[in-house]
C-alpha cells in the first residue's frame, strides 16, 4: 500500500492532502503516516513470530516521542545510543526492560542513568567501556547486564559512512578478541553476561551480509557456551534498507526466512534493532519553492528547506525522490533543487529531471522519515520545522515549529558586554 498518493491531482498522506497541512502549519514541515508506521512494526513482528523476539526500534532514526510511543504501544522497544535517547524512550512510555543501550562512547553519567532505569542490557564495545561499566555498577551496588558487540569483519556493501562491521570500524570488538573479553567479563563482580550483539551497517539491500554475519556469530555463541558463558539474548542488529530510488531490498519476511533456521537453533531471545526500515518511507518533507533560477550551466529550484532540515543528500550524496504536490502536465527539465543555506553543498537534489515548477508551489521530498529531523540543525540560525502525524483524514502536530526565541534558549551576554560597558 502506498500511503503517499495523488488524489484529485494533489499528493496526499493517507487521506489528507499535503497542501491542507501546509496551509495550517506553513512550510517546510515533516509529515509521517500513522498507517505506514504501524504496518512496519507489524511486518517485523509477524516475520519473526517463530522465535521469542523484541523489536527494539533504533531511536537515532527518528526520535520523536510520539513515534516512539506508537511503537511502544505495539510491543516494541528501543535501541538507544545516548542518555538523551534513554530519556526520550522513557518519556514515551517504553518499558525499560525493552531498552538496549549501544554506542562506543557511553559516559559514566549515562551508564548510571541506564542502570537506575533498569534497562534490559548494555551492548559493550570496548574493554575500557566494560571496566567503566563494572565500576559504575559497583558504585551503585548494582549488577549491569551486558552483551558484547562483536565486529564480524563483514562487508555490508553499503555507503562507507554507514558501514559498521569491518575491522577498520570504530564499532564493536573484533570477533577474534571477543572470547577473551567475555572471559574477562565473567570475572567482574558487577557484570552479568546476558547476550551477544552485532550490527554491520545501514541501508543494506542484500541478504548475504546478514547471513554471513550471523553464521560467524553463531559459531562464537557455541564456543562460548562450551566455556559456560551464558548467552540468552542475541541482538542481531538492524540495517535493512528501503527504496529511495531503484533499490530492491528484501522484505522483513525474506530476511526472516533466511535467518530463522539459525536463530531457532540458538535458543536465544532475538533482539532486532531496525530503524530506517520502520520509519524511512513513512515520512515526507514538504517544502515551498521560493525562486527558480536559470543559468548557462545549471538551472536551479530554490526551496525553503535545506541541508539543515535534510542533510543526507549533502552528507551522503543520497537520493530522495522529489514530487510536485500538484500533479499536472509539465515540461521536464534538469535542475538542482537547492535550499537557502549559505553553502555550496546545500542541495536536496542535483542534476534531477523534474517537471517545471513555479515560485510558491509545494514539493514533497520523499522517504524523509529516517535520519532527517533527527539529524537536523539550526545552521544559519534557522528554526527547525514542525513534525506532524497523519492518521486517515486528520493530523496532529507532534513537534511545534521552533521560534526565534527557541534559537536563543540557553544563551546569555556576559555582563562586561552589556550596553554602556565597552572596556576590554
Amino acid at each position: 500500500m502506498n500511503d503517499f498518493h495523488y488524489k484529485n491531482g494533489t499528493l496526499h498522506c493517507e487521506d489528507l492532502a499535503l497542501s491542507t497541512i501546509a496551509k495550517k502549519v506553513g512550510t517546510p514541515f515533516f509529515a509521517y503516516s500513522h498507517a505506514n508506521l504501524l504496518r512496519q512494526i507489524h511486518a517485523y513482528q509477524e516475520a519473526f513470530s517463530a522465535v521469542p523476539h523484541l523489536i527494539a526500534f533504533a531511536v537515532k532514526a527518528n526520535s520523536n516521542i510520539a513515534v516512539l510511543r506508537l511503537f511502544g504501544r505495539e510491543g516494541g522497544g528501543a535501541d538507544i545510543v545516548s542518555g538523551g535517547e534513554l530519556h526520550r524512550a522513557l518519556v514515551a512510555g517504553i518499558d525499560p526492560k525493552r531498552i538496549v543501550f549501544a554506542g562506543v562512547g557511553k559516559t559514566t553519567a549515562e551508564m548510571k542513568d541506564a542502570l537506575k532505569a533498569g534497562i534490559l542490557m548494555f551492548n559493550i564495545e570496548s574493554a575500557q567501556e566494560l571496566a567503566a561499566l563494572d565500576a559504575c555498577a559497583k558504585s551503585l551496588q548494582m549488577i549491569a547486564p551486558v552483551a558484547l558487540r562483536v565486529n564480524p569483519n563483514v562487508n555490508a556493501q553499503t555507503h562507507p559512512y554507514i558501514s559498521t562491521g569491518l575491522k577498520k570500524s570504530k564499532f564493536g570488538i573484533e570477533i577474534t578478541q571477543a572470547a577473551s573479553q567475555y572471559y574477562i567479563a565473567m570475572g567482574l563482580s558487577n557484570i552479568k553476561i546476558v547476550g551477544i550483539h552485532s550490527h554491520i551497517g545501514s541501508q543494506l539491500t542484500q541478504i548475504s551480509p546478514f547471513v554471513d554475519t550471523l553464521t560467524r556469530v553463531y559459531e562464537l555463541i557455541k564456543a562460548l557456551r562450551l566455556e559456560d558463558v551464558c548467552i540468552d539474548h542475541w541482538d542481531i542488529g538492524g540495517g535493512l534498507g528501503i527504496v529511495y530510488n531503484d533499490e530492491q531490498p528484501p522484505s522483513q519476511k525474506e530476511i526472516a526466512n533466511a535467518l530463522l533456521p539459525l536463530l531457532k537453533k540458538s535458543g536465544c531471545q532475538i533482539i532486532l534493532e531496525p530503524g530506517r526500515s520502520m520509519v524511512g518511507n513513512a515520512g515526507t518533507l514538504v517544502t515551498r519553492v521560493i525562486y527558480t533560477k536559470k543559468g548557462e550551466a545549471k538551472n536551479f529550484v530554490v526551496v525553503d528547506a535545506g541541508m539543515n532540515d535534510l542533510s543526507r543528500p549533502s552528507l551522503y550524496q543520497a537520493y530522495h525522490e522529489i514530487r510536485p504536490v500538484v500533479e499536472k502536465e509539465r515540461i521536464q527539465e534538469v535542475v538542482d533543487v537547492v535550499g537557502p543555506i549559505c553553502e555550496s553543498g546545500d542541495f536536496l537534489a542535483q542534476d534531477r529531471k523534474l517537471g517545471q515548477v513555479e515560485a510558491d508551489e509545494l514539493l514533497a521530498v520523499m522517504s524523509a522519515g529516517a535520519y532527517a529531523f533527527s539529524m537536523s540543525s539550526n545552521y544559519n540560525s534557522r528554526p527547525r520545522p514542525p513534525e506532524v502525524l497523519v492518521r486517515g483524514k486528520e493530523f496532529e502536530v507532534i513537534r511545534k515549529r521552533e521560534t526565534l526565541e527557541d534559537l536563543l534558549r540557553g544563551e546569555q551576554i556576559p555582563g562586561y558586554l552589556q550596553e554602556g560597558d565597552l572596556s576590554l
